[in-house]
Parts: structure tokens; C-alpha cells; sequence
């Protein structure tokens, strides 16, 4: 912007303030005025641009931003006036121009306005780049958030389940001691997968599958059988399909705290893709109290993935049937 228009205003304010006849000089002193002219253009500007930068942060984030602008304009076409005007003085002083009001007046009024459209426009861009800033920052406070919030919920789940399930074995070992040896098995199996995974933004889905297997046969122990789990994937997908970790987990879990089950009516939950989302559905039967209930899992799990792939869970629910719908990442996107 500096390199265009400080030398087309050092053309344009002469010739339209009639501070200059043209007919009165030769070529080369055509080019001195020119040139001339150009310097006050460009001490205007750099001078401008300089006040504006520092009066704007004079202004606090509440105040009016109608009067923080007309402010800043004003107090830089107030400068700029009066550069001009001594530029203008010094002009009819040296030049073989007969000094008139009329053309200083037009001169100083041009040069104003170009100081308050080029201000606007200056402004127009700090605005810009703020939002731009401010934009980032909340962007990154979000995922900040998110990432403590699911830190947080990691830590309350994993010593409630671990907790659970070491009642679980301990009733096992004196009841069932080949139950007992694999669910130690998938116990340890799980809580390898929450070691190496805690860290991690995305995994396949083969190993998501994996984890979910081994932590929804501690489930059904600990329910009686009362909980049923399928599977409908493509097998040459799972490896290039990926997902966030502990996604299917967040999933199932939400099922299992929303719904009361029997063995009469126990709850069925499938996982299943259908080219854009991985489904988790599972029938509805609703506890006949309120589940006590944060919403911290799924508005994690909504938070990660809009960060991360810029794509969003999707749920859907009728009378007979819960779904959450995650959305599927390509390894080689």
C-alpha cells in the first residue's frame, strides 16, 4: 500500500488542490515538485500510521468502537492537516506559485481525507488481524480445555472401573478361577491399551476394536451377561480406518449409564460403518430415573474431533433406538 499510494497521493493532492501550474516550470522542475510533494505524501503517511499505532491501544476493549475510530481519524487528519499545511507554506515560499487561500485549503482538506479513508482502512486490517489472533487463541484455549477436561474424565473412569472390576475378579477367583484367569487377562489388557493410548490423538480402528472387545467382555461379567456387543465392519477396512481413542469406549459407556437392562430385556449395542460414520446404535431402555450424568464424555469426544478433523459426532434417537455417529478418518488423509 506504502509503495502505491504515497506516490500516486503525491501526484493526486497537487493536482487537485491547483498548488501547482503546470505551465509555470520546465520538465525537470515539474519532477522536483513532484518529488516534493511525494515526501510530504510519504511524511503524512509513516506519521499517520505511527500515531495511529500508538493512540488505538490508548482505548479500552469495552469502549464504543464508533468512538475510538472517529478519535483515531480525527486526531490523524488533525496531524495531517497540519503537516500539510506547513509542507503547503514552505511550497508558495520556494516555488513560483502565488499563495493563495484557496489552494492551501484544498490541499490541506485532500489530505486530510486521505489520512481518514487510508486511517479506516489501517484499522480495517488491525481489526482483522485481531479477530484473526483472538480466533486462534480461543481455538487453542478449546482444545486446551478439551484436552484437560478428557485428562479429567480419564481419571475419574479408570479408578471407578478398575475398582469395579477388581471386585469383579475377587468374586471370580473364589467362584470361577478359569473366569477369573481371563478376565485378569482382559483386565490387564485394558489397562495397557489406557497406558499406551492416553497420549495419542488418533488410532486405528482394528486396535479401537481390540480395546473395546477386551473391555466389553469385563462388562458383561460384571453384568450377567446382560449386555451384547456386535460387530458389522469390513475386515480390510478396521486398518485404515482411524479413530480417537477411547471414542467407542465414551460410546459404549453412554449406553450402558442411560439405559436399565435385565436379563429379560438385556441391551443390544452394534457398531457399524456406512461410508462416512462408524454407528454406534443400541436399543432404547430408558432407567426410569435420571442417570447421574456430567455430558463431559460426548462433549469431549465432539470437542477432540472438531479440533482435530474439523468434523463433528453427529446422535440421532427415536423411540426404539440410540445412535452416535463418529466420523470416519482415512489414514491417508
Amino acid at each position: 500500500m506504502r509503495i502505491i499510494f504515497i506516490p500516486l497521493l503525491g501526484v493526486i493532492i497537487p493536482f487537485f488542490s491547483g498548488v501547482i501550474t503546470y505551465q509555470l516550470y520546465s520538465n525537470l522542475e515539474l519532477v522536483a515538485s513532484f518529488i516534493y510533494f511525494i515526501l510530504m505524501s510519504f511524511c503524512i503517511w509513516t506519521s499517520a500510521a505511527w500515531l495511529h499505532h500508538k493512540t488505538r491501544y490508548l482505548f479500552t476493549v469495552k469502549q464504543n468502537p464508533f468512538i475510538k475510530i472517529g478519535s483515531i481519524s480525527l486526531i490523524n487528519a488533525l496531524f495531517g492537516a497540519a503537516t500539510t499545511g506547513i509542507f503547503s507554506l514552505i511550497w508558495f515560499r520556494i516555488s513560483k506559485e502565488n499563495f493563495t487561500w484557496d489552494s492551501m485549503l484544498k490541499c490541506i482538506c485532500f489530505s486530510a481525507l486521505a489520512v481518514i479513508v487510508f486511517t479506516l482502512v489501517y484499522e480495517i486490517l488491525f481489526l482483522s488481524k485481531e479477530r484473526e489472533l483472538d480466533t486462534k487463541i480461543v481455538d487453542q484455549l478449546d482444545w486446551e480445555r478439551s484436552k484437560a477436561e478428557m485428562s479429567l474424565l480419564k481419571n475419574e473412569l479408570e479408578p471407578h472401573f478398575i475398582f469395579n472390576s477388581l471386585n469383579a475378579l475377587s468374586y471370580l477367583i473364589l467362584s470361577d478361577p478359569e473366569t477369573a484367569h481371563e478376565f485378569n487377562s482382559k483386565l490387564a489388557s485394558v489397562y495397557k491399551y489406557f497406558l499406551i493410548n492416553k497420549d495419542r490423538d488418533l488410532i486405528t480402528l482394528q486396535n479401537e476394536l481390540e480395546f473395546i472387545g477386551n473391555y466389553f467382555f469385563l462388562l458383561q461379567v460384571r453384568h450377567d451377561n446382560k449386555l451384547h456387543l456386535a460387530t458389522e465392519l469390513n475386515k480390510t477396512e478396521e486398518g485404515s480406518l482411524m479413530i480417537l481413542p477411547y471414542a467407542l469406549q465414551v460410546a459404549v459407556e453412554n449406553a450402558i449409564k442411560h439405559n436399565e437392562f435385565t436379563d429379560a430385556n438385556p441391551l443390544y449395542i452394534r457398531v457399524i460403518t456406512n461410508g462416512e460414520y462408524i454407528l454406534v446404535k443400541n436399543n432404547k431402555l430408558p432407567k426410569s430415573y435420571s442417570a447421574n450424568s456430567t455430558g463431559i464424555g460426548l462433549r469431549n469426544l465432539s470437542s477432540r474431533y472438531k479440533m482435530l478433523c474439523n468434523k463433528d459426532i453427529l446422535i440421532e434417537t427415536n423411540d426404539y433406538e440410540y445412535t452416535i455417529k463418529l466420523p470416519i478418518i482415512k489414514s491417508n488423509a
